[in-house]
Parts: structure tokens; sequence; C-alpha cells
């Protein structure tokens, strides 16, 4: 097979890489040999992992404290971890984690990143040191083509050299990449190049100078799935009642190659891994055994399609978004969980502390931007962190229930997170037992305060006294309320006897019965001196009154007006009467009580107002 048609963008960099370290092979002092390097790529996911096992031997006069490690810069800006583990003898045994810093040696080039493995003591002349190298790298599979349809398969490209690149010798060296099976489109050709089922080797390679590089470009296909977080938010909240609460806010997206036309639902659900094979359907997050109320959910809200198996070694939770992810498609959802306490807060030397993992649960995820925040107790102090690897750290303050200067919170923010990232950290702090008694004092009190305000309130007479002025002011107004509503009834008895009056003269002229209308008058006499008598003791109680004072000058009106109204209707029916006794025509009765009558109905008009005004008041 030939090498894949790359862009010359992509091909240029590893070309000029080899012309360079080849020019430093001369120039390199040789303390150190490599005798046997034999390195595995793991390309089965989208995180590349290569692990390096060195057999390292001290060949020059002195001691040597430190083995270092180069990278192109190409690759170390994609270098999301590494590690080393050594043990020094001839024959390797139980390997102890060596610490690794970025170094710079003089007269280096800048294309080159190095690392310094730092030895426990220094390797002597002649001594043998086993070494093993883990570097994880992020971003190294390149898809190629970058767009494909929905029923095409996913082909990425990854580059690196077939000889291990080393400031130092290499006697013997092999090459060995896992790939994830299904085609291979293309791989670099060397002699010792052999494909055999899902491995591509490059043989055994002696006698290499220092810096050694020979190009290698493998395209292949590539389905598994590209989950890249853009953020996640994990919230790890600590409740010294029996509870730690975790919640993670994730938003993820597809980083693969991206999905070129229109997307058939059809299609896809009639043969999902035909016509969707480049994409994923699930996530696999790997839970503490004994969490407890997971829930998962997006905006929308719960989302059904999780599954959760669960004993008492593992719990495992899967995660299924409600769309199937294409390349460059994305979704955001959370994903929260309970965990006993006892299982992950501890004492010890006066101070407890947090002991739980750093990385996301979620398998084979890459995670550019993760911040950590851990919610510790209110009243917590003598806050310390301690993490496996570097991290930027800040502090925060956070409210929630029946809080009163809030709830400490630890914020731990690191790029790039992968799998491998997922090591145990801890947070020290102090804590008084006390402090856990102050919320249920604080909801004992309230509910003591309420009850007592209760029990007073019941108990208390909220009615104005009897004797202050506002009390007896209320009463004499309730006093004169009433006699007006008395005095209001008298006078519309007294209309209602001017409308007999009224009647009577009605029927006089339509019968011309002299008696009755005379006797009606009587009885309107009568009636009117007994209504005097009832309306006197309530003007002399209204006059006496001193809330009457805006009441009392249109009761005073009031009387004035019907009084008059009076004389004038009995003048009325007095002429009425006696031009019948006489005989006089119709007409001329009229023109005698004309005038009579117009005032009658100027004056009825006059009370009734003040009857509707005093009504008002």
């Amino acid at each position: 097979m030939a090498t894949p048609p790359l862009p010359l963008r992509r091909a240029t960099p590893l070309l000029l890489l080899a012309v360079l370290v080849g020019a430093l092979a001369s120039t390199t002092r040789a303390d150190l040999v490599i005798t046997r390097a034999d390195r595995r790529v793991d390309l089965t996911s989208h995180i590349v992992r290569v692990l390096a096992s060195l057999k390292v031997e001290n060949v020059g006069p002195d001691p040597v404290s430190q083995v270092l490690l180069s990278f192109p810069n190409i690759q170390a800006k994609n270098l999301a971890a590494i590690r080393a583990f050594g043990t020094e003898g001839k024959v390797k045994g139980p390997s102890t984690v060596l610490p690794i810093e970025v170094v710079q040696p003089s007269g280096a080039p800048p294309e080159l990143t190095f690392f310094s493995a730092l030895l426990p003591k220094p390797l002597e002349k002649g001594k043998i040191l086993h070494l093993d190298v883990l570097t994880v790298f992020t971003h190294s599979l390149q898809p190629f083509p970058e767009e494909i349809t929905q029923a095409e398969a996913q082909l990425v490209v990854y580059q690196d050299s077939a000889h291990y690149l080393s400031p130092y010798p290499v006697k013997v060296q092999t090459l060995a990449i896992r790939l994830p099976g299904g085609r291979v489109e293309s791989y670099t050709r060397h002699p010792s190049a052999k494909l055999v089922d899902s491995e591509l080797k490059y043989g055994s390679s002696e006698e290499l100078p220092p810096f050694s590089y020979l190009p290698v470009i493998v395209h292949f296909e590539n389905n598994n799935p590209f989950a890249v977080a853009k953020e996640v938010i994990r919230e790890i909240e600590i409740s010294h009642w029996g509870n730690v609460q975790i919640t993670e806010y994730y938003n993820i997206a597809h980083g693969g190659a991206r999905l070129k036309g229109e997307f058939s639902r059809i299609d896809y659900q009639s043969r999902p891994y035909v016509r969707g094979v480049s994409s994923f359907r699930n996530l696999i997050a790997r839970l503490p055994p004994r969490a407890h109320s997971i829930y998962y959910r997006d905006e929308i809200g719960n989302i059904s399609t999780s599954h959760l198996w669960s004993d008492s070694k593992k719990t495992h939770l899967e995660i299924e978004p409600r769309f199937p992810l294409f390349g460059g498609w994305q979704t955001t959802f959370t994903v929260g969980y309970g965990l006993p306490l006892e299982d992950f807060v501890f004492y010890s030397d006066g101070k407890r502390f947090l002991n739980i993992t750093f990385g996301s649960p979620i398998e084979e995820i890459l995670i550019e931007k993760l911040i950590v925040k851990v919610v510790l107790p209110e009243g917590s102090k003598d806050i310390e962190v301690s993490a496996p690897f570097p991290t930027n750290q800040s502090q925060e303050v956070k409210y929630s229930h029946l809080d009163i200067v809030g709830r400490p919170v630890v914020v731990l923010e690191k790029p790039d997170v992968i799998p491998e990232h997922n090591l145990y950290f801890q947070v020290y702090y102090k804590f008084n037992n006390i402090s856990l008694l102050r919320e249920p004092l604080m909801l004992i009190t309230g509910f003591f305060l309420l009850f007592v305000a209760c029990i007073v309130y019941m108990r208390t007479d909220m009615s104005i006294s009897k004797s202050s002025p506002s009390y007896l002011a209320k009463l004499q107004w309730d006093e004169v309320q009433a006699t007006v509503q008395k005095i209001q009834g008298i006078f519309e008895q007294c209309l209602a006897v001017h409308d007999k009056l009224e009647a009577s003269l009605r029927d006089l002229s339509r019968t011309g019965d002299i008696q009755s209308c005379k006797a009606a008058r009587k009885a309107a006499d009568a009636q009117f001196k007994e209504l005097s008598k009832e309306l006197k003791p309530l003007l002399t109680s209204l006059q006496s009154s001193p809330q009457s004072y805006q009441i009392w000058p249109k009761v005073e009106d009031l009387i004035r007006k019907e009084r008059e109204m009076q004389e004038k209707l009995m003048t009325r029916h007095s002429t009425v009467v006696d031009s019948f006794e006489k005989k006089l025509r119709g007409q001329d009765v009229e023109n005698r009580i004309a005038l009579q009558q117009q005032k009658i109905a100027a004056l009825r008009q006059e009370v009734e107002s003040l009857l509707e005004y005093i009504s008002e008041i």
C-alpha cells in the first residue's frame, strides 16, 4: 500500500523534523544508551495512548540522575498526560513512579519539547534502568475526509515516527500500532512493516543514532465514539448528615468527521449500524458502587432512555441522548447521584478530608475544560487541596437553605482532562460538630417563635379600649347613624301619607265622593301628628350628639322643606274639596291649584334629594 494522499501542510512538518533531528544526531553526547525500546500505540479510541518500554544503560563515566524524553512540538501540543515508572537492575522488578518535569537542555532546538524523568537515585556507570513511559495524546487522530455522509464510515489519519525519537542512541527498537479493526486505507510502507489483523507492526530496527526519526502515516477506519466535552462542571457537595451529592453538567460534541448532507431518521432507524455507523448513541458512566438517587436529565426534563446496572462492586449508567450524535453535533445534559458520606469523607490529624476521583466517570471522554467545585459545609475553615497534577485553584461562596455566611467552595480547573486524570484528590478542612446543630436549632427556634406568636395572637384582645376617645367617638357615630336611619324612615312614611292624599284627590275627581276625601285628609292629619311625636325625641338626640355636626344642617333643611310641602299639600287639598262642594268646573279647579301644584312638585324633589344625600353620609 502507498502513503495516503494527505495535504502538503500535514506532511511538511514531519519532513522538516526528520531533517532537523538528523542534524542534531552528530552533536549529542551519549552518556546513556537505550539498549532496547519497544513502543505500543493504541489507536482503538480517539484518545491515543503510547506505552514505551525502555531499557536504559549508563555507559558514561559519571552517575546520571535523570532521563530525557523528547517529543516533536506537533505532538507535544496535544500531550494530555505523561507518566514514567522505573526500576533499576538487569531483571525488571516492581516499578516506582518517577517525577516528570519540563526541561530545556542547552542547545536543544525549539522544534522539540523535552521532559525529564527524575531518578530516585543516580544511575551508576554500567547499571541498567527499566523505564516505562506512558503518554496520552488528544486530537491526534484527524478525520480524513473531514466531512462524510450519514452512510459513510469515518476515516482518520495518524502520524508518528517508526523510530523512537530520543536524545540517546537506540540499539534495538520495535513499534506496534493497535488499530480498532475495520479497513485500513493505507499506511507507510517500510521493509519491516507488517499488518496482521488489526495490528500494524514495524519490525526491529538496530543501531539508531540519537534523534532518529522516520515518518509513519496510517489512514484507517475508526467509528468509535469521538466524545469531546467542551465543558464539564462537576459539583461535589458535602453534607455531614450522611451524604455526598454529585451533580455533573455536560456539554458534549462529536469530535469526528462532520456530517455532510441531510440526516434521515428513517434510514437511521431501519439500519442504524449501516446508515449511522460513524455516530454514537450512548455513553457508559462507571459510578461508585454505592451510588444512589441517580438521575439523568436535560433542559426539557428527565430522559428515560438511560439504563442502570449495579451490584456491590460497581454501578454502570448507560447514558443515551435524545438523538444520535454525528460529527459536529452536540448535546447538553445533567447527571446527578448521591454517595454515602462514610465512603469518601474521613478524619485524620484533627482535620476531615474528602477523598474522591477528579475526572468524569464517563468512559473514553475528552474534556477540554473541567471545573470541579467542592462545596464544603458552612463553617469549614483551614481548607487545603492535594491534587496529583497541577490545577488552577480558587475559592468562592455558595448560599443554600438556612445559610448565614454561605458555604465555602473550592474550585479546581484543568484543561484537556482524559480518563487517566480520573485519580483521587483530597480536600482537607476543619469542621466543628457543633455546627451541625445550627440548622436544626434555627428550625426549632423558628417554629417555636411561630407558635408563641400564634398563642399571643389568640389570647390577646385586639379590640379598642372602651374608655378611649376613639372608641367613644365610634359609639357616638354608630348612634348618629341609627338615629338618622330612624328619621329617614319617618320621612319616608310622611311621603307615603302625601301619596295617599294625592290618591284621595284623584278618587274625588273620578267618583265625586267628597266625604271619602275629607276622611282621607282627617286620617292624614292624625298620621302627621303621630309621626311628629316620633320625630321630636330623635331630633333632640341627634342635635345633642357631637358627631352630628356634618349631618344636622341637612336634617334641619329636610324638616323645613317637608313641613312646607305638607302645608302646601293640605292647602291644595282644601281648595279642591271646596271647589267640588261649590260645583265649579274642572278647568276652574285646575287654574286655582296650578301654582300650588308646581310648588309641591318642587318641594317633593328637594325633599327626596335631601333624603338621598343623608343616606350617602
